[in-house]
């Protein structure tokens, strides 16, 4: 028998309920969460000026530019941004004009199912070093996996340049899901990413992978001397913590705590405080339960787990984590914010120490790939799929 489990809505969300529910991130071969989902029903929406690139939001919606299958956001001080492309294409957009073109020296990328060109972040000096680090997936032995390379971007030359793979999920295998690979710079400038275990399971527990964990490393890609695990093993050096399923979101608060965002199996969607060492429980538990039917322990049966501060059930297939800090939205400072892919919704998330609610859902009638804070206190969504959209929200002028 199938548990009940409680759900976490809103009243903006109520009419997209049945949206949620119909799309779960199975294990190879079956329907998942990062698959296509059917369009949102916005027969309740409110009407919105003609100008709205969204209908139906409390504040302005502006399309700057559409891209093929995007995947990531990646501010650079000057206020343009980088947008990567599944397919392995990586483009430079000025803002407010959207325009673009693309930028050469991309390594090769496999394509194919949720693997692609992932993830883009500048150094946390680009302005003096021109570096930047981007995730993909690639082939090797014994199959894909994800890997993050360190490149310095030539904008002159719209070209990535000295071009190293600095970090690479231990081993590769089969199978085309569950990647994780976002990236974040913490406030010492190390790096952060999100590793997920390729729909193996096991990996997640086992500290000869790398998979299924959050790692810590230098901006160079070597390991720090202080992280939890340093000196049992090369892999091993690098964890920060375990247990995770497919973390598609990381990102540091005000107080340079960090925090995932993961998806669950069937149900059991996960947002994390993420702490040193912590084991997260994925396969041995979870607030959802395998596509099978057979389920899994709840978190609560282990103690010895480290419980999410939120989980969803029905999902919202979370895609993308970020935390506000600007001052066009002053009233959202420091809380959160989740791309739905299944859900296709923005959730607000609302942080008191340790603990976490989900605030508001605003439907975005469209799958949701990643959410950033521009350098103008902006937030930007791109959407998933052919000819999505990068869409600036800011409150309404008057």
């Amino acid at each position: 028998m199938t548990r009940t489990r409680p759900l976490v809505l809103t009243t903006l969300a109520a009419s997209l309920l049945w949206l949620s529910g119909c799309d779960g991130n199975a294990a190879n071969g079956a329907a998942t969460q990062d698959t296509a989902a059917p369009p949102a029903d916005s027969a309740d929406a409110t009407a919105a000026p003609a100008a709205d690139a969204i209908e139906g939001l409390p504040f302005a919606s502006t399309a700057v530019a559409s891209f093929n299958e995007p995947w990531a956001i990646g501010f650079l001080p000057d206020g343009s941004v980088l947008i990567t492309e599944k397919s392995g294409v990586l483009k430079h957009v000025t803002l407010p004009g959207g325009e673009a073109r693309e930028i050469s020296g991309v390594p090769a990328v496999a394509n194919a199912g949720q693997g692609g060109l992932g993830d883009i972040k500048p150094h946390p000096q680009f302005a003096d070093n021109g570096i930047v680090y981007l995730s993909y997936a690639e082939d090797g032995e014994g199959g894909r996996g994800a890997a993050v390379a360190r490149a310095r971007l030539d904008l002159d030359a719209g070209a990535l340049q000295d071009v190293s793979v600095i970090w690479r999920q231990v081993p590769k295998v089969d199978g085309n899901g569950h990647y994780g690979h976002r990236i974040a710079f913490d406030g010492d400038g190390k790096l952060w990413i999100s590793s997920g275990e390729r729909q193996k399971f096991d990996p997640s527990q086992n500290m000869q992978s790398n998979l299924g964990k959050i790692v810590r490393l230098n901006d160079d890609g070597s390991v720090p001397d202080d992280n939890p695990f340093a000196g049992k093993g090369e892999v091993a050096s690098q964890v920060w913590s375990l247990g995770h399923r497919n973390p598609l979101g990381i990102a540091f608060d005000a107080q340079g705590r960090l925090w995932n965002s993961e998806m669950g199996p069937a149900g059991g969607d996960e947002l994390n405080l993420v702490k040193r060492g912590a084991n997260y429980g994925y396969p041995t538990v979870s607030n959802g339960d395998h596509y099978d039917g057979r389920e899994i322990p709840d978190h609560d049966t282990r103690p010895e787990f480290e419980k999410p501060a939120i989980t969803w059930t029905p999902v919202i297939s979370p895609s993308s984590l970020a935390f506000y800090s600007g001052t066009l939205f002053p009233e959202w400072t420091g809380n959160a914010f989740i791309g739905g892919l299944s859900g296709q919704t923005l959730v607000r998330v609302e942080i008191d120490g340790d603990s976490a609610r989900e605030a508001e859902r605003f439907a975005m009638g469209g799958r949701i790939r990643d959410v950033a804070q521009g350098p103008d206190g902006a937030l930007y969504v791109i959407e998933d799929g052919q000819n999505g959209r990068l869409i600036r929200l800011a409150p309404r002028e008057g």
